[in-house]
């Protein structure tokens, strides 16, 4: 199949270039016929309108020795004396037309019109015989305009003139017509002779024709008819090559999708399993906290609480005793220290707030607590009631703002800070900005980085987007959103400001 696509591609570059060049091979040869023919048959039809002049010019000549008789005549007529000199100017005019006329016609030109046709033998020889008619008509003509008085006109010597003239104008005139009639004759002649010869450009343009329909045209239209059969062949087999592929590249499409389908699956399952394990994890970070926060309320809160008791019972004993007593307040204060401190780390580990309240007042109390600080100001802002979510969620809530709150006290040195909860288009929002010291996330690295990482993937457990925006000089804002979680429309903020 190959090779008959590269033998119809050769034949597909050859047929156009093979019929250009026949089509114009056929052009230049037809052009060339027409071309000679046109050019021969407008050159002998300037030849016969040369030769009607000619014939023309002779004609005139016998109008014209008419009337130089005629007025020969008028000029020897006494009862025409008035009319001489006006007869005679008429013959001088006439006169010098006919003599141009004659020796113009003579030579075979005629110089008003730029004409010159020579003439045959047979009209050459004519124009001899007539020769001596013309010369009396000329010398006797001439001796005529010569007698410029009317009274000379009728004289022996002008009737002899127009004796002579008379006895020469009918052998002039059967002269004149015997040269008219060769001339014409002549002229008839060439005339068939160019309609032979336009009968014989027809008759070769017509055989050079059939000659290019047999020997060229028609080997190129077999030539052009076994190419489009071959290419109506090729383009048989193209076809079912490219159904075949269409069928290869179907499957191989459906494998592919298969393929990507699977590896889609396989990688969603080892999302989830990840998922899985980190919220396992958590959970079991959650609960250890919640363990160790139990154990220290419980058990180390209750022992020093037993503690402070016995030595405030001491301090009574000693002073009914009236026994002075120097460091028990320092030990009292050292106590109520500890025991201060052990619920303080027992809060941070799981906040009773939390799990019994809800989301909105461990926030508000988380805020309350770092507003403590002097130099800080922190507030919340919610448009949520005290209704509960899910544990895992407000879980979720309450350390990313920890972490956030931890991070911006410790690194950003901020005066202000925000805590924002709100539903809005279908989605729980969290956002903490601050106005401190900023910073370029792209450039943070571990172990700077652990908190936030640790905020990212807690939210990614529950599906939700993370996004922290940074700049320094301009603070920095921290802005969770979780689809779905929306548990009521639209409140008022409530806002929770230890500096009211």
């Amino acid at each position: 199949m190959t090779d008959n696509l590269n033998d119809n591609k050769k034949n597909s570059q050859d047929i156009p270039f093979r019929f250009q060049r026949l089509y114009i091979s056929t052009l230049v040869v037809l052009a060339i016929l027409l071309t000679i023919g046109q050019v021969l048959t407008q050159w002998r039809i300037g030849g016969a309108q040369d030769e009607l002049w000619i014939i023309r010019y002779s004609s005139l000549q016998r109008h014209q020795s008419q009337q130089i008789v005629n007025k020969a005549l008028q000029l020897t007529d006494p009862a025409k004396k008035d009319e001489y000199k006006a007869n005679l100017s008429e013959l001088r005019s006439i006169f010098v037309l006919f003599e141009r006329c004659h020796l113009e016609g003579r030579e075979g030109k005629i110089q008003d019109r730029n004409i010159y046709v020579p003439n045959s033998d047979t009209v050459q020889r004519l124009y001899e015989l007539i020769r001596p008619n013309f010369e009396a008509f000329q010398s006797s003509t001439r001796a005529l305009l010569k007698r410029t008085e009317p009274n000379e006109g009728s004289s022996p010597e002008a009737l002899r003139h127009v004796e002579i003239l008379l006895a020469n104008e009918k052998p002039f005139l059967q002269e004149m017509d015997g040269i008219v009639q060769q001339y014409t004759h002549e002229l008839r002649n060439k005339l068939e002779n160019l309609q032979h010869f336009e009968f014989y450009i027809f008759m070769l343009t017509m055989m050079v024709l059939a000659g290019i329909g047999a020997f060229i045209f028609r080997p190129a239209v077999q030539q052009l008819y076994q190419t489009l059969q071959q290419l109506i062949e090729a383009e048989t087999n193209t076809a079912a090559a490219n159904r075949k592929l269409l069928s290869l590249n179907k499957s191989l499409k459906d494998t592919r999708q298969k393929l990507f389908e699977a590896t889609k699956q396989q990688y969603q399952q080892q999302i989830d399993e990840q998922k899985s394990r980190t919220s396992y994890l958590i959970a079991g970070q959650e609960e250890e906290r919640k363990r160790l926060s139990r154990e220290l309320h419980d058990g180390l809160g209750q022992m020093l609480t037993a503690i402070k008791l016995q030595v405030e019972g001491l301090e009574a004993s000693l002073h009914s005793q009236s026994i002075p007593v120097n460091n028990i307040n320092t030990l009292k204060n050292l106590i109520t220290q500890t025991i201060q401190e052990a619920r303080h780390i027992s809060n941070n580990l799981m906040p009773s707030v939390l799990s019994d309240f809800g989301i909105v007042p461990a926030l508000k109390m988380l805020a309350d607590t770092h507003d403590a600080n002097p130099a800080i100001e922190v507030a919340f802002c919610t448009n949520f009631s005290t209704v509960r979510l899910e544990k895992n969620l407000e879980i979720m809530l309450y350390r990313v703002t920890q972490e956030a709150l931890s991070n911006a006290v410790r690194h950003a040195k901020p005066t202000r800070i925000v805590i924002e909860l709100f539903a809005k288009d279908n989605y729980l929002h969290l956002i903490i900005s601050d106005n401190g010291h900023g910073f370029r996330p792209q450039r943070l690295r571990q172990p700077h980085g652990q908190g936030i990482h640790n905020m990212n993937e807690r939210v990614k457990i529950l599906d939700g987007k993370f996004k922290i925006v940074s700049v320094p000089g301009k603070g920095t804002k921290v802005q969770v959103s979780l689809p779905n979680h929306s548990p009521q429309s639209h409140h008022e903020y409530d806002q929770a400001d230890a500096r009211r």
